[in-house]
């Protein structure tokens, strides 16, 4: 089978460059602040704990910000992981069959023995893929830093947090690869999971103060990212069940999408 047939293996190849500069700054990210932790974290929850309690609620809720956990929930973990997997994701989600059909590229692959509903799902399996090795990324550097650092922390929570943003991050990339499998514009697709994602982020933020938002937090999928507290609590499997099941949803929304619409040429 030729690598331009296999979908799967020739984007993972064409994002041999990338991949590995999107894992290595996430690691030394993760490792750059647990690392701070000894130094800063008393520190920082006096700050922290000077905030009004609706603030310190937007920045994540948690009860006891001065142990480990409290300090990378809300250093890392309520706003920069989601942010960084978000701008992966639907970057990647957004281009990776658009802009090969604004490219003119796309004819010249599904001129090969290969179904548009196999074009969809090798790109998806991709996109998972290189997530899940950058959130690998992510947990090394957050295991290696706690080391050096000595801090007490679950490396098995770590994981489950980690794991829980690269689905978040899973689900809106989907969402931008179903809108440029409807659409075939990178931009439009790009806009509006982007988009969706900072609504979402306010919704389930504000939610907690904003009595009115209150009933419609579950609607965010952030909620199902950080309600259940993953790095204090460990993976809510319900919540991440339904981060999946969004994903697979909009997958076969992707697929019933690309099979129909004509494609320009």
């Amino acid at each position: 089978m030729s690598m331009l047939s296999n979908v799967f293996l020739k984007t993972l190849r064409d994002c041999r460059r990338s991949l590995p500069l999107w894992g290595i700054g996430m690691a030394l990210l993760a490792l750059w602040v647990i690392v701070l932790y000894p130094t800063i974290g008393g520190i920082y929850a006096d700050y922290l704990e000077d905030l009004p309690p609706s603030l310190a609620i937007f920045m994540g809720g948690v009860s006891d910000i001065a142990s480990p956990e409290g300090y990378l929930s809300i250093e890392i973990f309520s706003f920069m992981v989601p942010l960084l997997f978000l701008v992966l994701t639907i970057g990647f989600g957004g281009s990776t069959i658009a802009r090969e059909e604004e490219r003119g590229t796309l004819d010249l692959l599904l001129s090969n023995p290969i179904s548009r509903w196999r074009v969809v799902v090798e790109k998806f399996a991709a996109m998972a893929v290189i997530t899940m090795l950058v959130a690998l990324f992510l947990w090394l550097g957050l295991a290696i830093g706690a080391t050096i650092a000595n801090v007490e922390i679950s490396f098995l929570r770590m994981a489950e947090a980690t794991l829980s943003g690269a689905l978040l991050g899973l689900a809106f990339g989907t969402l931008a690869l179903a809108v440029a499998c409807a659409t075939g514009k990178r931009g439009l697709s790009i806009g509006v999971a982007a988009a969706l994602g900072i609504v979402s982020f306010f919704l389930n933020g504000f939610a907690p103060l904003v009595e009115v938002l209150e009933p419609y937090r579950k609607l965010s999928p952030f909620y199902y990212y950080s309600g259940a507290e993953p790095l204090i609590n460990g993976l809510n499997l319900g919540h991440a069940a339904i981060l999946l099941g969004f994903t697979l949803l909009l997958v076969a929304v992707a697929l019933i999408t690309f099979e129909r619409r004509d494609l320009a040429v």
